[in-house]
């Protein structure tokens, strides 16, 4: 079955517009290639993320809650951050883990990777699942971080989503891509 694709729009300009510490806003003027409209577009170049989907020995998941600046709520969420240049997403799930919760684990892989906002951010969500994690660490939160580490039961996790528990979008994708991989 073949599809008829939109028509594709070439970068003409790519500048600068602010450096914001953890992401940089850059205005890109786009050409459409069908019809040569111009438009200016404003796009967050950010490090990749990653998302650890750590599961205990009980079947339990570890999720984090944290006050978000964003909605000026807390948030319940798998933990995870940043993944410095170059790094390997299981790498930086495996330390964010255990900064964030001290917890460690076995069998960590990468189980699926998503597009935060396409729209307007131009870097990637990776999920990482780590297994028989246990607490053998002590918390190593960066200066703006205060989590609280909190366990719930995978199989509980579909009624959480329903009921509003969890609302943070990539968590949402994470627990997806976790519940498809487990095959519930």
């Amino acid at each position: 079955m073949s599809r008829k694709l939109p028509s594709k729009w070439d970068l003409q300009e790519d500048h600068l517009h602010s450096d914001c510490r953890i992401f940089e806003v850059h205005k890109r003027i786009f050409k459409r290639k069908s019809d040569g409209v111009e438009g200016d577009f404003f796009v967050l170049d950010t490090n990749d993320w990653v998302n650890v989907l750590a599961i205990t020995q009980k079947s339990e998941l570890v999720l984090v809650r944290q006050f978000r600046y964003g909605t000026e709520e807390f948030s319940l969420e798998p933990p995870g951050g940043v993944i410095e240049r170059g790094e390997d997403p299981i790498v930086a799930g495996l330390r964010e883990l255990e900064e964030e919760t001290g917890y460690v684990g076995t069998n960590a892989k990468l189980i699926g990777t998503a597009r935060p906002n396409a729209a307007i951010l131009s870097n990637q969500c990776h999920f990482v699942l780590v297994e028989n994690v246990q607490k053998t660490a002590e918390l190593a939160f960066d200066e703006h971080e205060e989590l609280v580490t909190e366990l719930y039961k995978v199989k509980d996790l579909k009624g959480m989503v329903e009921n509003g528990e969890i609302t943070h979008s990539i968590g949402l994708n994470a627990i997806f891509r976790l519940l498809l991989h487990l095959g519930v």
